[in-house]
């Protein structure tokens, strides 16, 4: 098939292009090389064209022909402050509508969707006494007393965590969550208008090889790596009790090439989201000092510093199951492995 992969000069976008190619697909990769994820500069990069998603007329240039779209580009990071929201309206909402539209009119029918598990806001919580419980958005005083964990609405318990599954409501915490809503709000209401089908990959916390060294948008886990490569320990936010899936790189790149296969087969008028993630919750304390023990030398342990970001979540942990059955997708790399490689593999600058 010809796949259209837009964001393929970036950490994602490109794992993604490579394993289209090395699927047999013929690849038609590009990119609009924004600072925020390409703080070296670059304006082009090898085999990947120039384009802006915004860009409708230099769209309809390039979809002709396409089978599938694997739409990868996307601002990205939680948000650093509420300036950032015009951005993420512009590259993720209007992007992804400019995208959509043009597609419709050269009858391009089939998209994949990168979304991410910032849709859901807070996971899904049980108290001991009350069962099942919605998760409440943390006030700010509570964090500034060191109160991380969610209580529950009836008795003032902490609740403990539970796996989310694709069924779960969307409840956006940041502005980066917000735009990702929309994304598939948009994608969704153009599989109705237009025909089309789309799988909806909603991805945990990816990192690997050619992930952003250390920019306010990168992954924590880059942010860890920049700060031992500093010599300083890793500083972990809040208790480090925060939950969370870490998967590989790789293993988004082989559900992107399940989920290609599996849109160009899928009925018209369809909106199929999946979790992509290891399947293993794991700490934030935990990714911090996997990545320190991947580092030559000396032990170096995180320091927990009880500081919190009024964006975050407590915890997020995805259900595996839906993109098993549904994609035949199981990661291959466990976050204890793949996260001590992590402290030696080459970043983007």
């Amino acid at each position: 098939m010809r796949v259209l992969v837009t964001g393929a000069a970036g950490f994602i976008g490109g794992a993604v292009a490579s394993g289209c190619r090395q699927a047999g697909h013929d690849v038609l990769g590009v990119d609009a090389f924004i600072e925020q994820a390409h703080a070296d500069g670059r304006r082009e990069s090898s085999g990947v064209r120039h384009c802006d998603v915004r860009d409708a007329s230099r769209l309809a240039q390039l979809l002709h022909g396409v089978d599938v779209v694997c739409h990868q580009a996307a601002m990205v990071g939680a948000g650093v402050s509420p300036a950032d929201l015009p951005l993420y309206a512009s590259h993720n909402d209007l992007g992804t509508a400019t995208l959509l539209a043009a597609m419709a009119a050269t009858q391009v029918s089939r998209l994949v969707l990168a979304s991410s598990m910032v849709v859901y806001g807070d996971g899904r919580y049980a108290c001991p006494s009350h069962g099942q419980r919605p998760a409440r958005p943390r006030q700010l005083a509570e964090l500034a007393r060191g109160v991380f964990d969610i209580a529950c609405p009836d008795c003032s318990a902490a609740m403990t965590w539970l796996p989310v599954s694709e069924g779960a409501s969307l409840d956006p915490r940041s502005s980066y969550a917000a735009s990702k809503v929309a994304q598939e709000h948009y994608a969704a209401a153009w599989a109705r208008q237009a025909a089309g089908s789309v799988i909806a990959l909603r991805y945990h916390n990816v990192y690997g090889p050619g992930m952003p060294r250390n920019t306010p948008y990168s992954g924590v886990a880059a942010i860890f790596r920049s700060a031992l490569e500093r010599g300083q320990p890793p500083l972990v936010f809040e208790d480090g009790g925060q939950m969370r899936d870490f998967v590989h790189v790789s293993d988004i790149a082989a559900a992107n090439m399940r989920a290609i296969e599996a849109v160009a087969m899928s009925p018209v008028n369809s909106f199929t989201s999946y979790n992509i993630s290891s399947g293993t919750p794991i700490s934030i304390a935990e990714v911090a000092n996997l990545v320190a023990a991947g580092v030559p030398g000396p032990a170096v342990e995180a320091v927990v510093t009880g500081e919190f970001r009024s964006g975050d979540v407590r915890h997020i942990v995805a259900s595996a199951e839906k993109a098993r059955r549904g994609l035949g997708f199981t990661a291959a790399v466990a976050p204890a492995d793949g996260l001590r490689r992590f402290a030696r593999d080459p970043l983007r600058d």
